[in-house]
């Protein structure tokens, strides 16, 4: 069954329940893409542990996300159980063997998985505005960030530093606006804000130090076999957001970093990209035309990118369109929008005169799937309805103790799991905020010696009050008077106040008395 140069997927089965064939999926063209689409419980999950192991077993690193944990059972050795074995021998899978494979595995938050985060610079102002849900006016704002970052050698490292900035920007709007256009401080207060419920909802251990290096998900073993990333993402889909701009991240730097190689005779990393969904709600339209920019141009980098949702309707059309290899699971026509999703899903493949493809899609079985693939020169084959062959991993999770045994021994470790806090724009930012205050300090302090340093204590008079008497050499006393602002003592000043009371109330007891004479 098993091909060199293939993947082997299953064996289809004609109307009348007889075997068919086994459908392959061509390695040459591992790199155009691809999406597995299906209701819940229908065999996605499984599937995509099925090309993630054939890929893994030609020697093609794969980088998966783990929604539920279930992925994590293929660092272990398969269990032969009753539906595999019966699946394996009616489609006359008689390769079958279980298997364990080498996994990497990542977990943004370090528990379980080595820590995989990135610096905020490397995430950039569209990505990150994405993740903080910023209109265009904070958008704008953003870039202005970058552009003084860039400018005034200010990395951007964490959270930190770009709350920093923000600071500095709005302490300095005026003068900055001059320079990189007008600068809101209403929309750097939101910006602030923004940071602040990221941090709460764990989005800084995302970004830090040392950052990624994609090369780590793109590792094979002494013995050829591809090393397979997994990311533990059941606690990150807390935070949709966040977990979907991170994949679309990671595919970025694949993007920007990985240079042109045209067609290979297999992908240098295949990507799958679970809940794809998460990627396209709301995304705003710049958004969604990066993500088919980069889906479009990727392949000539030897990666392939397949994306696993339940309804094919959640991948807008401009990114459905580049998705070369299908496997479609079984689909619920209850509502009208679920009834729009079949006929789709039907019409995105090349027609079966054996069968009607949007009626098979609804009476698909657990396990079973509509499979095309690109053959000779590119074309897709024509639909088949398929068994998919059992995974040779373990199915299901696996426990904490031998999670923390595959982390032990894995390649990475110790290399991301210590955070660095090197010198960024926090502390570049804070050192020349201290130099400035020590700086107005000292002018200050200068100044109070020139005024003769009379401002430190005691009371100021106007001249004429306050004159010290003086004893003249006839005996007379006289008062000397001030050439300037003198100082009175505290028992001066108290007297003089007493003075005051005691005159004020003289005074109003006439007032009260000539009153009094009027009135009678």
């Amino acid at each position: 069954m098993l091909q060199e140069g293939s993947l082997y997927l299953g064996t289809s089965r004609n109307p009348d329940d007889s075997l068919n064939k086994a459908e392959y999926l061509a390695l040459k063209y591992g790199n155009r893409h691809g999406i597995v689409t299906g209701a819940t419980g229908t065999g996605k999950t499984v599937t995509l542990q099925v090309l993630a192991e054939s890929f893994s077993e030609a020697g093609v690193p794969v980088f998966a996300s783990d929604i539920k944990g279930d992925l994590s059972g293929i660092a272990a050795m398969g269990e032969p159980k009753d539906w595999i074995t019966q699946r394996a021998e009616q489609i006359g899978f008689t390769d079958y063997a279980p298997a364990e494979f080498p996994v990497i595995f990542w977990d943004l938050y370090g528990e379980k998985g080595h820590r995989v985060r990135t610096t905020v610079a490397e995430m950039g102002p569209l990505l990150l505005s994405r993740l903080m849900n910023a209109s265009e006016a904070q958008e704008g704002a953003l870039n202005i960030a970058f552009k003084i970052a860039d400018e005034g050698g200010l990395p951007l490292m964490d959270l930190k530093d770009l709350q920093a900035l923000l600071t500095y920007m709005a302490e300095h709007a005026t003068e900055l606006s001059s320079q990189f256009g007008l600068i809101s401080k209403a929309s750097i207060a939101t910006l602030q804000r923004g940071l602040l419920i990221l941090e709460q909802q764990g989005a800084e251990n995302f970004f830090g130090e040392p950052a990624l290096k994609v090369t780590d998900i793109m590792r094979t073993t002494n013995d050829g076999r591809g090393a397979i990333s997994i990311l533990a993402a059941d606690k990150l889909m807390m935070n949709p957001r966040l977990y979907a701009t991170f994949l679309l991240w990671l595919l970025s730097e694949l993007f920007e970093e990985l240079p042109e190689v045209g067609d290979l005779d297999k992908p240098k990393l295949v990507f799958f990209f679970d809940e794809a969904h998460l990627l396209f709600n709301d995304a705003p339209k710049v958004l969604i035309e990066r993500v088919e920019q980069v889906v479009r141009l990727i392949r000539s980098k030897g990666v392939g990118v397949y994306f696993v949702t339940q309804n094919p309707l959640d991948v807008p059309e401009t990114v459905l369109a580049q998705l070369g290899n299908r496997v479609q699971h079984a689909l619920r026509a209850y509502t009208p929008r679920e009834q729009k999703a079949v006929r789709t899903a039907a019409d995105t493949f090349r027609p079966n005169p054996a069968f009607d493809c949007a009626d098979t899609i609804t009476q698909l079985g657990i396990g079973e799937a509509l499979v095309s693939t690109l053959e000779a020169k590119g074309i897709p084959s024509m639909v088949e309805r398929t068994l998919i062959r059992p995974p040779s991993g373990k199915v299901g999770p696996i426990d904490d103790s031998t999670r923390q045994k595959v982390m032990n021994l894995s390649p990475v470790a110790g290399q991301y799991d210590i955070d660095l806090d090197s010198e960024s724009a926090y502390e570049i930012l804070s050192a020349r905020a201290k130099k400035a205050a020590e700086a107005e300090a000292a002018k200050r302090e200068a100044e109070e010696k020139a005024d003769g340093g009379d401002s430190a204590a005691g009371r100021w008079t106007l001249p004429g009050f306050g004159d010290e008497p003086t004893e003249t050499s006839s005996g007379r006393t006289t008062t000397k008077r001030s050439s300037g602002y003198q100082r009175e003592t505290v028992i001066e000043a108290a007297m003089k106040s007493a003075a005051r009371s005691v005159a004020t109330s003289v005074g109003r007891a006439l007032v009260r008395g000539i009153l009094g004479s009027l009135r009678r």
